[in-house]
C-alpha cells in the first residue's frame, strides 16, 4: 500500500460547501448518483457518515461511507457463529460504498480508502460495540479485493455480502503501518 505521504491525500468528512460533488465520476452509475445527490441528505439525517479523499479539499479521489448495522448470528459462518448467541443479532458497522474517481485509478486509492475505513471502523468499535466490518461487494473482482483483506463470505442468501471480524480488522490496520 502506497503511504498518505506518497498518495498526498487527506481523509476529510463530505462537506457539500467545499468538496466537489458533481466533478467526482468512478464509473458506477449508482456510486456516482449517490454521492451527487444522496450523501449529504445521509449525512444530515445521521444514516451514514461520508468520508473523502482528497488532494486540495476540493477535488474528491475517492469515498467511502459507513453506517450502523445489525447481522443475525445464523448468517455467519458456523466457526464464527458459534462464539455468540445464536438468537443473537449482532452489533455490526456496514461499509455501505467505497469508489475511486476515474482520474486516480491506479494510484493505490481504492486501497487507501479501504484501510482508511478498516482503521475508523476500528475506532468506532472502541467506543461503541461493533463486532464486524460488513462490505456487499458487487462483483467478482470486488469479492477478490476485499478477501485479500481478510473479509469472509456470509452464508445466503446475502449472495455477496461479506464481513471483517473485529479482532482481523485491528491485525489489518497494524500490518499496514
Amino acid at each position: 500500500m502506497k503511504s498518505r505521504r506518497d498518495l498526498r491525500l487527506a481523509i476529510q468528512p463530505l462537506d457539500s460547501s467545499k468538496h466537489d460533488r458533481q466533478a467526482f465520476a468512478c464509473g458506477v452509475e449508482a456510486l456516482d448518483a449517490y454521492l451527487k445527490t444522496q450523501a449529504t441528505q445521509d449525512v444530515s439525517r445521521g444514516l451514514s457518515s461520508v468520508y473523502v479523499a482528497t488532494p486540495d479539499s476540493k477535488t474528491i479521489a475517492g469515498y467511502y461511507s459507513l453506517s450502523q448495522y445489525g447481522i443475525q448470528c445464523a448468517d455467519l459462518p458456523e466457526n464464527y457463529a458459534r462464539k455468540f448467541p445464536s438468537k443473537m443479532k449482532l452489533p455490526a458497522t456496514l461499509l455501505g460504498r467505497l469508489a475511486t474517481s476515474i482520474n486516480f485509478r491506479g494510484q493505490g486509492v481504492g486501497e487507501y480508502l479501504l484501510i482508511e475505513a478498516i482503521a475508523q471502523f476500528c475506532v468506532i468499535a472502541e467506543q461503541i460495540a461493533s463486532t464486524m466490518l460488513v462490505v456487499d461487494a458487487k462483483n467478482e473482482n470486488a469479492t477478490g479485493f476485499y478477501a485479500r483483506y481478510g473479509f469472509v463470505a456470509i452464508t445466503e442468501p446475502h449472495s455477496g455480502r461479506m464481513f471483517l471480524p473485529r479482532k482481523n480488522a485491528i491485525k489489518v490496520v497494524q500490518a499496514s503501518g
